[in-house]
């Protein structure tokens, strides 16, 4: 009997939590065979089989916090497909009947019987299904089993578990009185927050506490770029296979400004300043874990094409889990657009290390003032850029921002540059 364990992941990943098993007990695997998903602080993770044989027996259920080095199953070598660990099984049963036996009053252990009503082992259950319904004290023969196959799983259990509807004059007389205290008195659902939801609270709330935070605004005016973005489009997709967006020129710009103001490409390392020489840019993705950074690297070697590429190539890669941890890592500056939400203005949150990040808000059309003093409907954005005012001047600041606002409303500069 071999021993699958969590690996080695990362140097900056020591710890995850199962977020799906692959295979169920019984069934065969090879080496190098995908058998769960971990779920860590920044990515998702197949762990692999390290031998081929019969997954026996699964110690570590979904949803669990495991550690690299724990042990989370075994695997039986010579072992056949189809066989559970009928040993394991009992003796999981064994132990849980023990401890339920030494923690019962001495009067109920007199009337204990030697197999509850859970652990009827004709019926087809996995281990953690057999275990939650021991913990409940449901019999398993009174679940109803949703897998196709009529094996019975922990979410079943639950189901089984949850009180069925009383009647009103019942429902009535369970009623807390006046005098006793309830945490809610309305309908209330807990959800268990993800590791990636875990890790994100966490940064965001260290961002506030270790940096010394602020925000400048200023609003660019979009009738350049649209123009331009609106006569090159076609061709453009025609030639590179991909769609001229918005990202670029303000990508482009980014890159243009901290050249010019070095300071907002940099970070803190002790009581020394770490002025990065390279312009790895983190375009915020939304998916439906949270919001993931994922870079674009080298953005001032990469023509309008590339970007576009790389930003379309990371963000479907997001989307899908898929990020590996080396298109998360190192960013020096990011970018953030909660235009396409409908935002209008925000103060974006650093991505710490870093010690900038560029808010990009939705396009307004609104009445401009023009330098002939005529009035003009134009498509106008808020900027924002939040910085960490230790070592970035609130001038240095302001004039970074003003230089991307002039890069965007004459974007052929960029277009030469690029």
């Amino acid at each position: 009997m071999k021993e699958l364990k969590v690996p080695e992941l990362a140097e900056s990943i020591t710890e995850g939590t199962i977020s799906e098993w692959l295979v169920n007990p019984g069934e065969r695997v090879e080496k190098g065979d995908p058998v769960l998903e971990l779920e860590t602080d920044k990515v998702n993770v197949e762990v692999n089989a390290e031998y081929s044989g019969v997954l026996k027996e699964i110690l570590k259920d979904a949803g669990d916090d495991v550690e690299v080095g724990d042990i989370i199953a075994t695997v039986d070598e010579n072992g056949e497909a189809g066989e559970e660990s009928k040993d394991s099984s009992a003796a999981e049963e064994t132990k849980a009947e023990a401890a339920a036996v030494a923690e019962a009053p001495a009067e109920e252990k007199k009337t204990e019987t030697a197999e509850p009503a859970a652990s009827n082992k004709n019926t087809l259950a996995s281990p953690a299904a057999r275990k939650r319904a021991r913990e409940l004290g449901i019999s398993l023969d009174d679940i109803t089993a949703r897998d196709p196959f009529g094996r019975i799983r922990p979410e079943d259990v639950e189901e089984a578990a949850k009180p069925k509807e009383k009647p009103a004059k019942q429902a009535k007389a369970d009623k807390p009185k006046q005098s006793e205290k309830t945490e809610f008195e309305k309908p209330i659902e807990r959800v268990k927050m993800t590791r990636r939801r875990q890790t994100i609270a966490k940064r965001l709330v260290e961002a506030q506490q270790t940096s010394a935070m602020l925000t400048t605004f200023n609003e660019v005016d979009m009738t350049a770029v649209m123009k331009l973005r609106s006569e090159r489009k076609d061709k453009f997709l025609e030639k590179h296979d991909v769609k001229l967006g918005f990202m670029s020129f303000f990508t482009k710009a980014v890159v243009g400004a901290l050249k010019e103001f070095p300071y907002i490409n940099a970070e803190i390392q002790d009581n020394e300043i770490v002025l990065k020489k390279f312009y790895d840019v983190g375009i915020a993705v939304s998916t439906d874990d949270g919001l993931v950074v994922p870079v674009v690297r080298d953005a001032d070697r990469l023509d309008f094409a590339g970007i576009e590429s790389e930003i379309s190539r990371l963000g479907k890669k997001a989307r899908d889990k898929d990020l590996s941890l080396d298109e998360l890592n190192g960013g020096s500056f990011t970018i953030t657009n909660g235009g396409i939400f409908g935002s209008l203005v925000s103060t974006p949150i650093l991505n710490t290390p870093q010690v900038g990040i560029l808010g990009m808000h939705t396009i307004q059309k609104r009445p401009i003032a023009m330098p002939d003093d005529t009035i003009q409907i134009r498509p106008m954005m808020y900027l924002a850029l939040s910085y960490d005012h230790r070592i970035v001047d609130g001038k240095d600041a302001v004039q970074f921002l003003v230089r991307i606002k002039q890069l965007l409303e004459d974007p052929y500069d960029l277009l030469l540059e690029g």
